[in-house]
């Protein structure tokens, strides 16, 4: 009788043999056919994973396992990611102080990642909170510091409220805290950055050939934002725009309420007006600054001179303007940008149309010309008054030039050139390149981090620590709560701010702030690789051999955080002579995000799925492939909990099956149906179509079912393909059909194409193009096209169609359609 499935009373022993048997830990000094296999390393910012975690990690397992069984030697590390303000706010919450609060979600999450069976190597784990590795955070950090790429200035930053420290720009979404949500605020501090800008132009062409997800790339293509454009002089003012071909259309030039010069330009007669918007500007975010349909602003008081017009026009103070664009300074072309357009407007500024649309628009059924519309005559005139809520004259696409002097009768491309040749020429300015991105900023006044390695000496000033003394460890301090004043709570820590200067040996004192979690994250993949090694970061020879990462999975919304910044910490290394390569991860793909039962889950829904109760239910094969059956990996799932059981019947009935008594030779239908399956599966695997692999391989399971006995070389073949996905149960009905070694060091099963070949084809016929049968005949009677066209007015579907017409001609594309026309 056969032993029935009790997945609880195997999946336990498997896991502890294979630990004990390191049957997941090449070895990285003589692995011959390395593979870097890897999944973001997790922060723990509570007390475990919920499914919608374990998804991403089991899809990425599955994968890893799938590599191993094609023969490669497979290195899977983890991690956990325990630094940074997610894990400090979650110890703030339970009132608990994060170093003990991360010993213990230490053991948990790595408790769940043994019991849902992902096959790491557990010899080579790192956390970032560990001495041993912040070590190696803060040397990278002097490296940059040599190189000059990490440096201090006082600048304008993000600061959350609620968080009590500043963001990276990357760490504002749509103006609020990307993690708590709160409003972001502007304040002045002395903090730390690193020079991404200088890598900007590297980390965007990279992104024409990196075999990435398209909407990361597109996500950091928009974040980097290069715009080619042109600098001009507005008398003291410089103007940066990709428009300069509408440079004659310029009636007013607006300023960003930060902006330096902005003192300078104001009147007597305007101060308190000016000082009282720059007040209110100040208290907005700079999402209700781009939002804000109600244009606001205030004249200054001064003008600039067109240097092409050579027209005095007002400069306004406008919040629409923001200083981190350009130069803070635009040129307002209120015919052509639909926020100058706005403002203009409503201050009853001038409006000149300088480009014509040439495309015709229909009107009243009538083809016309753009200008033509409500009332515009076709010459178009110099300068305009509308109505406040005419909106039809603001025209910002391409087209001619018009009312632009010699330029006239020029396309916009044209005159963009020749515009910018003559302000280079007559030294109005010059051509430029403008990004988006701004350097990245490091600095927290937060105490869960990795202390940032410099002292300050009034004698010496900023001296870095040497590297002979790191790490600089952080202390425990009961009080770690953020102080919000923009300092760190380091700070009220005299052991740790009072030191001697490295240089002098005189008083000096530490910077107190740490750094951001970021940097931690985008140097553990290298990390991974040297865990045993305490006295360098890099190994040359298995930097050689196992980088850049072949296959990494993480979640899209860190596209232009973790993933930029990684890029940009590898180019940098490869600049400092570390490495050979400048992007980190041969291969990077998006995992989706799973729903519970049609909702986002979220505590606050009471939807969160405790993985832990639904192993110990079905068993962590079961979970294993429920989760990725539910839909595309890459676009992620409903999960509903009543759907389950299905999963865990199948897994039984391979339980079943594999128990039976067995067949010697495998027939030739059985052979045709597991090529195919061997064929489907594998390159669904390779493409993460893990859902239609899981459907195949259930598909299979009842072809064999209905079969009798099955051979044992099928039974074989389809555990192999089962086990990336059921690690367990496969490996315990290996060894039960008396297979002494692991099914994971089993190779991957091969298909021949002899049995892909198909004895019948299928051939659609059609009258005058709609399709009216399928004939289903042998291939070899295929080729002819004579043999065919009886077979099909044989139909009685077809004569229906022809019946009392004449057929005028009859085509046949081979082994694929036949269609009689009759018209």
């Amino acid at each position: 009788m056969a032993k029935r499935y009790f997945p609880n009373e195997v999946e336990g022993k498997w896991q502890k043999r294979w630990k004990e048997d390191k049957l997941f830990s090449p070895d990285l000094d003589k692995s011959e056919k390395p593979f870097y296999s890897l999944m973001m390393f997790p922060y723990p910012s509570a007390e475990g994973m919920h499914v919608g975690n374990m998804y991403a990690f089991t899809g990425s397992d599955i994968y890893s396992r799938f590599k191993r069984l094609q023969g490669l030697d497979v290195f899977e590390p983890i991690g956990l990611d325990g630094f940074g303000i997610h894990g400090e706010n979650y110890a703030l919450k339970i009132n608990e102080h994060p170093m003990e609060v991360s010993r213990r979600t230490e053991k948990h999450f790595y408790e769940q990642f043994m019991t849902v069976g992902n096959a790491y190597d557990w010899n080579r784990t790192l956390n970032t909170y560990e001495p041993e590795y912040y070590k190696w955070t803060q040397w990278a950090f002097l490296q940059l510091y040599k190189k000059g790429i990490a440096y201090r200035k006082k600048a304008e930053v993000n600061w959350c409220p609620s968080c009590k420290t500043v963001l990276a720009d990357e760490q504002v979404i749509t103006g609020a805290c990307e993690r708590c949500s709160s409003q972001v605020e502007k304040k002045d501090l002395e903090q730390w950055f690193f020079k991404i800008t200088d890598y900007a132009e590297r980390l965007l062409k990279n992104l024409e050939w990196i075999d990435w997800s398209e909407k990361i790339k597109v996500a950091q293509r928009n974040w980097i934002g290069k715009s080619e454009g042109t600098l001009i002089a507005f008398d003291s003012l410089d103007v940066f725009t990709t428009r300069a071909d509408t440079i004659f259309g310029a009636t007013f030039v607006a300023v960003s309420p930060e902006h330096p010069l902005l003192s300078k330009l104001v009147t007597d007669e305007q101060k308190g007006d000016v000082s009282a918007y720059i007040e209110a500007a100040g208290k907005k975010s700079e999402l209700e600054r781009k939002e804000n349909k109600e244009k606001t602003g205030v004249f200054t008081g001064t003008n600039v001179k067109n240097p092409f017009t050579g027209e005095s026009i007002p400069v306004w103070v406008a919040d629409y303007v923001l200083m981190g664009y350009g130069t803070g300074v635009i040129m307002a072309v209120p015919a052509h940008d639909e926020r100058d357009f706005e403002f203009a407007k409503k201050f009853d500024l001038p409006i000149k149309t300088v480009i014509e649309n040439t495309s015709p628009v229909i009107a009243n059924g009538v083809k016309q010309s753009q200008n033509n519309k409500e009332g515009i005559a076709s010459s178009p005139s110099t300068t305009l008054r509308i109505s406040r809520n005419d909106k039809t004259n603001v025209y910002t696409g391409e087209g001619i030039l018009v009312n632009s002097g010699e330029f006239d009768g020029l396309s916009s491309t044209e005159a963009r050139e020749k515009i910018s040749d003559y302000i280079e020429k007559h030294n109005l300015g010059k051509r430029q390149v403008h990004f988006h991105l701004r350097d990245w900023l490091i600095s927290r006044q937060r105490y869960w981090g990795p202390p940032i390695p410099i002292i300050y000496c009034d004698k010496c000033g900023a001296v870095p620590v040497p590297e002979s003394d790191l790490p600089v460890k952080l202390p425990f301090i009961e009080n770690f709560r953020p102080t919000g004043t923009g300092i760190s709570p380091l700070a009220s820590e005299p052991d740790f701010v009072n030191v001697k200067c490295p240089k002098c040996a005189g008083p000096a004192k530490r910077e107190t702030d740490v750094s951001d979690n970021f940097l931690d994250s985008s140097l553990y993949f290298f990390r991974y690789l040297t865990t045993d090694l305490n006295d360098r970061f890099f190994d040359e020879k298995r930097a050689k051999n196992w980088l850049p990462v072949d296959m990494y999975i993480g979640g899209a919304e860190h596209s232009v955080l973790h993933l930029l910044y990684s890029r940009f910490i590898t180019m940098v290394f490869r600049d400092l002579g570390f490495i050979d390569f400048e992007e980190p991860f041969k291969k990077f793909r998006a995992h989706g995000l799973i729903i519970a039962e049609g909702a986002k889950m979220s505590k606050s829904k009471g939807n969160v799925i405790n993985p832990d109760n639904l192993i110990k239910e079905w068993g962590a094969d079961t979970l294993r492939m429920y989760l990725m059956f539910m839909g595309p990996f890459t676009e992620g799932g409903d999960f509903r909990a009543a759907s389950i059981s299905g999963v865990y019947r199948f897994l039984s009935r391979v339980w079943e099956l594999a128990q039976n008594e067995h067949a010697d030779e495998a027939t030739e239908g059985e052979l045709k149906i597991l090529n195919k399956v061997i064929k489907k599966v594998g390159e669904d695997m390779e493409n993460l179509r893990f859902n239609t692999a899981i459907a195949s391989l259930m598909e299979f399971l009842n072809f064999l079912s209905k079969q009798g006995r099955v051979s044992r070389g099928t039974i074989k073949a389809f555990l192999v393909m089962l086990t990336p996905f059921a690690p367990h149960t496969t490996e315990e009905l290996w060894e039960m059909m008396g297979e002494n070694r692991s099914i994971h060091l089993q190779t991957w099963p091969k298909y021949e194409e002899k049995y892909l070949e198909e004895e019948e084809v299928t051939i659609a016929v059609q009258v005058n193009g709609k399709v009216r049968d399928q004939l289903v005949i042998h291939k070899d009677m295929a080729s002819d096209g004579k043999v065919i066209e009886k077979i099909a007015l044989g139909s009685p579907k077809v004569q229906k169609f022809l019946d009392g017409k004449e057929i005028k001609k009859a085509v046949y594309v081979p082994v694929k359609i036949i269609n009689f026309v009759t018209e």
